[in-house]
């Protein structure tokens, strides 16, 4: 081998060794990117799916597509990041509906939660900041693109030209979506509540009523017409339940008060919630939704898959009272 042959080898393992730095420097760079992003997108894919790992799922997967694609020409990452989550979930949602065999009606979804009196987490925040559990009881009878036009125009502001696309139909198409989920969203969703140190007081009220029989205590923080959602999933089906109007609510509530040991305070999507605690173990989870002075809804969780993926700790169970 000549020396002019060695020299260009030299110069063919520098370019080459140069290359792959860079391309690992944009990889890290492009990480970081999405890391900054990360939490929008798992605001967005949350409220789309209503499931913490499905959303963390779907995060995920917009991290693949983006590490393959070439983003070099896109002028606004954190938009063209958020129509890849929307179109994740889509796909996501549609699948949901042609396999899911349990019953709508039913079905609580995934709450976050930390303990009362305690700063939030910054994920659980990201996730939950204006989101109860009855919106996004609402949100789950929406079909997929209605939910994906509603999500993403009315509570993140992309403009129905860049949706259209995903859900390959007009942009004045994608506004009628909206439009129609909007409606249905309004008509269900209860009016706001009371700050939240009322909210508390009211579900505490709630709670020393069906822990002492107390009916008319239990009438004075009832709606009317509040409903009871009750979720056991596959294992606990038995469970599962709509209860309706204040009376029917009022006989449950006793009856869980049987059951329920000991109580830890949690704030579930910003609103009060109980978990009732057994032998140091977390039982259902009891979450509040407080329009006015009177409870509207109640959702509990009994899945006990769901509940031994809340995230709580022995620490924080040790903090129930019995």
């Amino acid at each position: 081998m000549t020396g002019r042959e060695r020299g260009d080898r030299r110069v063919d393992h520098e370019n080459e060794v140069g290359r792959k730095a860079l391309e690992g420097a944009d990889k890290e760079s492009l990480a970081r990117r999405f890391d900054a992003d990360r939490g929008h997108l798992r605001a967005v894919a949350y409220r789309m799916l209503g499931s913490v790992s499905e959303a963390e799922d779907a995060v995920q997967e917009a991290w693949f597509k983006l590490s393959r694609s070439d983003v070099s020409g896109v002028e606004n990452l954190s938009g063209w990041l958020t129509t890849v989550v929307g179109r994740v979930c889509l796909d996501m949602l549609r699948s949901r509906a042609s396999r899911r065999e349990d019953p709508l009606e039913y079905y609580v979804p995934d709450p976050i939660v930390r303990v009362a009196d305690t700063t939030a987490p910054e994920q659980a925040a990201e996730l939950t900041e204006s989101v109860g559990l009855a919106l996004l009881v609402v949100l789950d009878t929406l079909g997929p693109a209605e939910r994906l036009a509603f999500v993403l125009h009315d509570m993140f502001a992309v403009s129905f030209d860049e949706i259209a696309k995903i859900v390959d139909r007009t942009p004045a198409a994608t506004r009628q979506l909206a439009s129609r989920a909007r409606r249905r969203v309004q008509d269900a969703t209860p009016a706001p509540g009371p700050d939240a140190r009322r909210q508390r007081e009211i579900a505490d009220a709630f709670l020393a009523a069906a822990n002492g029989g107390d009916f008319e205590g239990l009438l004075a923080v009832l709606d009317p017409d509040v409903v009871l959602r009750a979720d056991g999933g596959r294992t606990l089906a038995a469970l599962s339940q709509v209860v309706r109007g204040a009376e029917a609510v009022m006989s449950q509530a006793v009856m869980y008060a049987k059951f329920r040991r000991g109580s830890l305070a949690l704030v579930a999507n910003g609103q009060p919630a109980v978990l009732s605690v057994v032998d140091g173990r977390p039982g259902s989870l009891m979450t509040f939704t407080i329009a006015g002075d009177r409870i509207v809804a109640l959702h509990v969780l009994a899945d006990p898959e769901r509940i031994a993926a809340l995230g709580l700790t022995e620490e924080d169970l040790a903090l129930a009272t019995y």
